[in-house]
């Protein structure tokens, strides 16, 4: 398997770039040299079907691809400029243009850089001028804030870290010079893409089972009929067969309700991109009159996934109304709320240890239970609370908040600290801490 990577940049520094990888038998280096940065948009859009990671010659195409959308931040990188590619630039200058350079102008490159050069050699005889930023910034701007330090004489030589600036500055004739990444910068991005665009893959080609499970038809009515239960469970079928030819999966009915459909985690995420949960879930009913709930197990096993599927739909259970349940490969859960397409929370089951599972054995209270608990104190960023608290934010009885409250203690992930009057009439509320 080899990744493909989208060189973007200047066509010298896309060249450079191609030089210093050399020939690899992981990957497939694709150049895409550019007049000006903002061809970035275009590059991108017409070619992001053809690599897997986009390695950006700089800062200015990696942050402006950034700023547009075109790219998100796993999928892309840059080598950064470190200060021997300054160095070797000022030793270029010192060859170039002799002692007598005392005032320079310099941009992208961060103040703290210039600071740790300054600390290691002896350069103060040097005066920077620099025009530092994060992000991306028109090269017009960069142009002119070298041309007027130079026009009122405050510099006497341009750095830039920018080739459009660079032929710019040195066609109005203004003496600049160029810092370019080194080596080093490029073969580290090189490496990191690489492992990256690997992960990428394995991830992409996890398996992955679509939890789809009927809710309990409120109309008595229809629950009478058989033939219309049976109509329904057809028109059902056809929306999963589809669905599942959709995402290239195998799809089929477990019993009572409850479908599975096997695909990988890639064509799964790759159809929700343009399908939202809310919308599947709106396709069924429309269709079959039907109300589902969904989990989606991934693993690295069929036995992995088909587990977490199942945990998914547990948790999805507990919901009164439809809900959306991940649970990764790392057993981490997600809810979401389809209506909005929104993340309601999101957790990850502890990992408490043999002296905690003995523990938990004698208990009446899960571990899934304790997580899902100190996930929603993080949330509302407390970790004070009664019993009343509590049941609102676990959608229970206030009795079953406090059963679970007073198992905590017993356990010692809860401590009471006080009590609480809710009015002039009423027991005083407990206080609990939570010991997470």
């Amino acid at each position: 398997m080899k990744i493909r990577l989208g060189i973007v940049g200047p066509d010298d520094s896309v060249q450079r770039i191609l030089e210093v990888a050399g020939e690899s038998e992981e990957l497939i280096l694709v150049p895409f040299p550019y007049r000006r940065t903002e061809e970035t948009e275009t590059i991108i859009r017409n070619n992001r079907h053809r690599v897997d990671q986009w390695f950006f010659s700089g800062q200015a195409p990696y942050h402006f691809a950034l700023s547009k959308g075109l790219v998100k931040e796993h999928e892309a990188s840059y080598p950064p400029l470190y200060g021997s590619s300054l160095l070797g630039t000022l030793l270029e200058i010192l060859f170039q243009e002799g002692h007598h350079i005392r005032n320079v102008s310099l941009d992208t490159i961060q103040q703290a850089e210039i600071e740790n050069i300054r600390s290691a050699y002896a350069m103060d005889p040097l005066t920077f001028h620099l025009y530092s930023y994060t992000g991306y910034q028109p090269a017009e701007d960069i142009i002119r804030f070298h041309r007027e330090l130079y026009e009122q004489g405050t510099i006497d030589v341009a750095i830039t870290c920018i080739r459009e600036v660079y032929h710019h500055l040195q066609e109005v004739g203004i003496p600049c010079y160029r810092v370019v990444p080194s080596q080093l910068s490029i073969r580290f991005v090189l490496q990191f893409l690489k492992v990256r665009g690997q992960s990428s893959w394995y991830r992409k080609s996890q398996l992955a089972i679509l939890g789809i499970e009927v809710l309990p038809v409120e109309n008595t009515t229809d629950q009478q009929d058989p033939y219309q239960q049976k109509r329904q469970e057809l028109e059902l079928n056809h929306v999963l067969l589809d669905y599942a030819q959709r995402v290239k999966g195998s799809y089929i009915r477990i019993g009572d309700g409850l479908y599975f459909i096997y695909t990988t985690r890639g064509e799964l995420e790759l159809h929700l991109h343009d399908q939202s949960y809310a919308t599947f879930i709106h396709d069924i009913y429309t269709r079959s009159r039907l109300n589902v709930r969904l989990g989606i197990g991934y693993g690295l096993s069929a036995l992995d996934a088909e587990q977490n599927v199942r945990l998914a739909l547990q948790y999805a259970r507990r919901q009164q109304s439809a809900m959306v349940v991940i649970v990764n490969e790392d057993k981490e859960v997600q809810h979401y709320d389809p209506a909005g397409q929104q993340e309601v929370m999101a957790y990850q089951q502890r990992q408490w240890g043999k002296e905690w599972e003995e523990r938990f054995k004698e208990a009446n209270i899960s571990p899934a239970t304790v997580a899902k608990i100190e996930s929603l104190a993080r949330h509302y960023r407390t970790h004070v609370i009664t019993a009343q608290e509590l049941s609102r934010w676990l959608h229970s009885t206030e009795r079953n908040a406090r059963r679970l409250l007073t198992e905590m203690e017993r356990l010692g992930l809860a401590k009471v600290t006080g009590e609480e009057q809710p009015g002039q009439r009423g027991r005083p509320r407990k206080v609990y801490e939570l010991k997470f």
